[in-house]
């Protein structure tokens, strides 16, 4: 779980409000120590396991409101911000589910066990955010899912390669096998018409999903509507670049360039001001 990849809700950017620098700046302190026990080090898997099962102990602390055992400054700073902001717990405990399952999960059988990673491991940012600005309704809740989900899948889409030389493969086994894709696809860096047809089921599932969850940035007052309406523009033109590239993300990781930013941009601030989604069209300059 990699918190610094475009999946998942800004975590620090200039056009958050000052009064949320600080709150979001520690909740993210508590997410990346996390990742870094699942990700980084030498560590085996046990001693992973083990550490993660230190740092639960250091939520636990924060819900019974005691001192923690392991990163008591850490979990202090955060105990002070789920005080004042009223922050449920729960999203925490699903990151340290997901961290649980980058150590032990490699493969994912089906969209819906890659889902369910995805609601441990991008959700619960979305969740997080939504309680800190007070806005934690049912439906917010809903569409801040589908932008989280939608995001992470963009970025396994993106990093294909970069997981296969970790030895993860996010492609759905079930939908491998339906387009005739095998791991030699991505072993080979084989962008062949089985190829092309399972990332365009994929990439069209993302855009769906996403498309779903946008009215989320129209609901959301203040410059976070605005950041949020980036987001959404930004993972639509990410899609767009690897549908332009025949979806061949071994050779080259699809990149967004000046111009790209520009129209992201650009569509950002028409979706801000007309208070309409409006990205069902195609590019306004032909997907170039």
């Amino acid at each position: 779980m990699d918190v610094d990849q475009y999946e998942n809700f800004p975590v620090a950017s200039v056009l958050l409000p000052k009064a949320l620098r600080a709150p979001i700046g520690i909740i993210y302190q508590v997410v990346r120590t996390a990742g870094d026990i699942a990700d980084e080090g030498d560590w085996s898997a046990t001693e992973r396991h083990a550490r993660l099962a230190d740092f639960r102990a250091g939520l636990d602390a924060v819900a019974e409101r005691r001192a923690a055992p392991v990163h008591p400054l850490l979990f202090g700073k955060l105990a002070g911000v789920v005080a004042q902001y009223k922050l449920p717990l729960a999203p925490f405990y699903d990151l340290l589910h997901a961290c649980g399952q980058d150590i032990d999960t490699s493969r994912y059988a089906d969209r819906a066990a890659l889902l369910d990673y995805c609601r441990h491991s991008a959700n619960p940012l979305g969740h997080l955010m939504l309680h800190l600005i007070g806005a934690a309704t049912p439906e917010n809740l809903a569409d801040a899912d589908a932008i989280c989900t939608a995001s992470q899948l963009i970025s396994f889409w993106l990093d294909v390669s970069a997981d296969w030389k970790k030895d993860r493969v996010y492609l759905p086994r079930a939908d491998m096998r339906r387009f005739n894709v095998t791991e030699a696809h991505i072993a080979n860096g084989v962008a062949d018409e089985d190829w092309r047809a399972l990332m365009a089921h994929e990439v069209s599932f993302v855009r769906e999903t996403l498309v779903r969850g946008a009215p989320l940035a129209l609901r959301i007052p203040g410059r976070l509507g605005l950041e949020l309406c980036g987001a959404v523009h930004g993972g639509l033109r990410f899609l767009e670049r690897i549908e332009k590239a025949g979806y061949d993300v071994f050779h080259e990781r699809p990149v967004l360039n000046t111009f790209d930013w520009c129209v992201v941009a650009a569509r950002t601030v028409v979706m801000w001001l007309s208070r309409r989604v409006g990205v069902q069209a195609r590019s306004i300059e032909g997907n170039a």
